[in-house]
């Protein structure tokens, strides 16, 4: 699969992209640690499909001390035993603010109650724009048929 957009070629998206990856080092430098970050751009993009982020945010999250065990069982997070309150919370978060469209009300106020109880003013903002940074990769990625997913090394991007 050929991607039908060059984001690096066109004049345009590199300055846009430009900022778009300081933002992403923002996010990164936040506080919120760089497991849980892995852990909630893997759930986004599998609620997404994003094949190319998913290959890149799986192997950034063992990179970043995520076991292959709990990395494989972020789809189930809600029965696994091996996720945090903090993880638990976060991946709550995610999964409403990126299934917008499926409740009338977005995020729920018990969603966000949790979230809250877990992560400071600074950390739930961090983790808001990260849930929010990561929608807009994958929207990018699929709308312009990114390929390249199982070609990513970690560290390659980050």
């Amino acid at each position: 699969m050929d991607a039908r957009l060059d984001f690096f070629a066109a004049p345009v998206s590199g300055k846009a992209l430009k900022y778009f990856m300081s933002a992403g080092k923002v996010i990164r430098e936040s506080g919120l640690p760089a497991d849980l970050q892995e852990l909630v751009s893997t759930r986004v993009s599998q609620i997404n499909g994003c094949a190319v982020c998913l290959d890149m945010h799986a192997k950034e999250a063992v990179v970043a001390g995520v076991s292959p065990v709990k990395l494989a069982l972020v789809p189930a997070w809600r029965e696994a035993a091996v996720f945090s309150e903090a993880e638990r919370a976060a991946l709550a978060l995610a999964e409403e603010g990126t299934r917008v469209a499926d409740a009338a009300e977005g995020v729920s106020d018990e969603v966000w109650a949790n979230a809250a109880k877990h992560f400071d003013g600074e950390l739930l903002t961090a983790l808001v724009i990260h849930i929010a940074f990561m929608n807009m990769v994958n929207r990018m990625n699929i709308i312009t048929r990114q390929p390249c997913a199982g070609d990513y090394v970690a560290g390659q991007v980050h």
